[in-house]
């Protein structure tokens, strides 16, 4: 069957994983029966660069600008990887096989020490023993290969290209971009030796499909670039192939586009869920009928010179149950690289090994956070997808990728939707890690988060933001600072990393509360809670609130213009003249340290060069925080799970000062250990026979007020039984109230 489109993610996003949306695109087209192929762009150049050929070509382009006679001298750096490129050719394929998984045995011979050549990169090593302690053998190896690789990235951005990078290429061509001008004479220029190598790629793949519609997904800043080098080459070389942008960028950036230079490169640009548009513009394609009779779903286009967004057809957008399963065919899922940074533990995981994505639901059930594009559909169209269809689709890209690890991605993920697929997972009886973002709200209970560890949840990321109950406030965010320390405190007491987002600079902050925000930070590392964090400055976006009604919030747009290619950040004033950027490079090294474990006993003051006010949060706010317990209330309505194995029970009597009374013994097995309860044996029975109905492997699920009032048609005293020893015995072991 012929391929009717090709969807395409350009250099550069993940090393380690695809970026979703062309899997997420192809899975929509199939229930259409549309013949789609796919193809991440970023990881195909990376693999032909970083190969012996490909280093090969690079220093035989480089070796007239390491010449004594170059204008431009390079570094010393640079001239050691060039003396050094014997070395490199003879370890890259090599290094490259062992981070996609498929030459572990060398990690012995990279942490030899005399085996890889060093660079520049290598200089913090010493650094890094003492920061993070003994690692094992293939980590230490994939870290020191992820040091190679980043040395002779170096190189390239030294010596061929200064717009290269990993995980983003020419990024700052695409921020902040209200005028088209800078991207566009870029593109009138020669291609670069990057390019080359991208265009021989996409030219190659294009002479195989042929295909009547070229998708081209822009998730960030660091893919237009590339996105516009490969729509300048089809529309070069093949014009009768017609080129469409979607993605995160033209959906945050490029919504008041104006330029008509731009559909010079794309026919299209569609905005929001691609599903409907893509399927739209594929009819218009394909069925020969007036332009006239054409309609369209959030999208631009030219028509007599002029840019227009037309939004035409009568057609409501896909609900989340119907757009299919992801289908990454095509992809090349046993080539991506395994890299570790290990500056942060989140990151990290991020960066090594390879997460298929899913999504639980569309949109933020919250929606209300100031800072946020909240108005825009990605955020505030909310939309949940069934539990057993979330599963369903987990054990469908399981079996077709051969991979059991899940990053939903999810803008934040409903605590009670991840009890349901948690359930479901464990039903199944699914192995499989998973991670999420989420809101940290009380909903997160110990149980729920004990229930969400047994389905395989390794991770979550949220936003604590600023560590501020004002600030908080006035961000809307719905939570308190000791309401969060209670929750990550649920989340790791669980085995569940907690990683947190952090702002500074946000409207209207005081140098005060950036203050004792760094301290709520330190306190919530000191006493474990947090495992994991990162710190952005604010920034004021064209679609959150913030930027919606500045007036509201103390600051000024610096301009009321609307730029005729991108708008989304915002260049404000804050009324309060701070100056938030010295704040970075205190509040990042602190955290830096905090993750490791280190330096909490540092004056807050020593992490600045420059005058800080005291805190004023008290050193004990965290502690006194988790101290405070809840009441133990249980509500009537709370569904009771027991995720443990059956018991074996046996009865017994027993006696003493001459009375008797029969006992009942009943064992369990998890996976460490063995132990047993007592009761007396009518409690006995019924607990055997509850445990059986409430067990996860039963569809039914019984309320708190079910089981009480199933005990209470035997036996007296609910209250006093449930808060008995044995209960409390076996809600450590899985006897959950969710």
């Amino acid at each position: 069957m012929k391929t009717e489109i090709f969807a395409i993610t350009p250099p550069f996003t993940q090393l380690n994983t695809p970026y979703p949306a062309t899997a997420y695109i192809k899975g929509f087209l199939n229930t259409k029966n549309i013949s789609a192929a796919q193809a991440d762009l970023g990881i195909e150049v990376i693999l032909q660069l970083f190969s012996k050929k490909g280093l090969q070509d690079l220093f035989s382009h480089t070796e007239r600008s390491l010449s004594v006679d170059d204008p431009n001298p390079k570094s010393d750096n640079a001239k050691r990887i060039f003396a050094l490129q014997d070395e490199y050719l003879k370890t890259i394929d090599a290094v490259i096989a062992f981070l996609q998984g498929k030459n572990p045995t060398l990690a012995l011979q990279i942490c030899s020490d005399d085996f890889l050549p060093q660079a520049s990169r290598f200089a913090t090593l010493e650094e890094l023993d003492w920061a993070f302690g003994a690692m094992g053998t293939q980590d230490k190896a994939k870290h020191l290969a992820t040091l190679y690789l980043e040395d002779i990235s170096d190189y390239i951005v030294e010596c061929v290209d200064e717009n290269f990078g990993f995980s983003r290429y020419a990024e700052r061509l695409g921020r902040s971009a209200n005028s088209f001008d800078e991207l566009y004479n870029a593109l009138l220029k020669e291609p670069t030796y990057i390019d080359h190598i991208l265009i021989s790629v996409l030219k190659e793949k294009i002479e195989t499909v042929l295909p009547k519609l070229f998708l081209i997904s822009v998730p960030f800043p660091g893919n237009l670039y590339s996105a516009f080098r490969c729509a300048q080459w089809i529309k070069a070389n093949h014009p009768e192939i017609k080129i469409s942008m979607g993605g995160g960028f033209p959906n945050t950036e490029l919504r008041s586009l104006s330029d008509a230079r731009v559909f010079e490169f794309f026919d299209y640009i569609t905005l929001d869920d691609g599903e409907l548009p893509i399927e739209l513009l594929y009819q218009n394609i394909t069925h020969p009928v007036p332009a006239e009779a054409h309609f369209y779903k959030r999208t631009f286009l030219l028509e007599n010179g002029k840019v227009v967004y037309r939004n035409d057809a009568f057609k409501n957008d896909y609900k989340q149950a119907n757009v299919g399963t992801p289908d990454y065919t095509g992809l090349l899922l046993d080539k991506y690289i395994s890299v570790i940074e290990i500056v942060n533990p989140m990151h990290r995981m991020w960066s090594d090994g390879r997460w298929n994505k899913l999504t639980m639901a569309h949109g933020c059930y919250w929606g209300k956070c100031t800072f946020c594009d909240i108005s825009l559909d990605y955020i505030k169209v909310y939309e949940p997808v069934a539990a057993k269809l979330i599963v369903d689709r987990i054990e469908d890209l399981y079996e077709k990728t051969g991979q059991n690890g899940f990053h939903f991605v999810d803008e934040a993920a409903p605590p009670a939707l991840m009890r349901e697929v948690a359930l479901e997972i464990i039903r199944r009886k699914l192995a499989v890690t998973w991670w999420t973002n989420i809101r940290f709200e009380k909903s997160f209970t110990q149980d729920l988060c004990l229930l969400l560890k047994a389905s395989g949840c390794i991770a979550v990321s949220g936003g604590l933001e600023v560590a501020s109950d004002r600030l908080l406030k006035l961000i809307d965010k719905g939570v308190t600072v000791e309401q969060v320390a209670k929750v990550t405190r649920n989340f790791t007491e669980a085995g569940i990393m907690v990683h947190a987002y952090l702002m500074y600079g946000y409207p209207t902050q005081t140098v005060q509360e950036t203050i004792d925000s760094l301290e709520m930070v330190r306190q919530l590392f000191e006493v474990g809670v947090l495992q994991s964090g990162f710190w952005h400055q604010f920034a004021m976006t064209a679609h959150s609130p913030v930027g919606m009604y500045p007036e509201k919030f103390g600051v000024v747009k610096d301009t009321e213009v609307i730029g005729t290619f991108a708008n989304n950040d915002i260049n404000y004033t804050d009324k309060t003249g701070i100056d938030h950027n010295k704040f970075s490079f205190g509040l990042k090294k602190s955290l830096f340290n905090f993750m490791h474990g280190i330096c909490f006993d540092y004056e807050l003051q020593d992490w600045f060069d420059f005058k800080i006010p005291r805190t004023k949060i008290p050193a004990d706010f965290i502690e006194k925080a988790l101290n405070d317990g809840d009441q133990f209330n249980t509500k009537p309505t709370a569904k009771v799970v027991w995720i443990g194995g059956k018991p074996s029970t046996e009865y017994f009597t027993k006696s003493k000062k001459g009375n008797t009374w029969e006992m009942a013994s009943l064992t369990f097995h998890d996976k460490k250990e063995t132990f047993t309860v007592q009761t007396n044996k009518k409690e006995g029975e019924w607990l055997t026979a509850v445990l059986n109905k409430v067990s996860i492997s039963n569809e039914k699920v019984y309320t708190f007020q079910e089981v009480k009032t199933d005990f209470e048609q035997e036996m007296e005293n609910f209250e006093l039984f449930w808060y008995s020893k044995p209960i409390n015995m076996l809600r450590e072991y899985g006897l959950l109230v969710l």
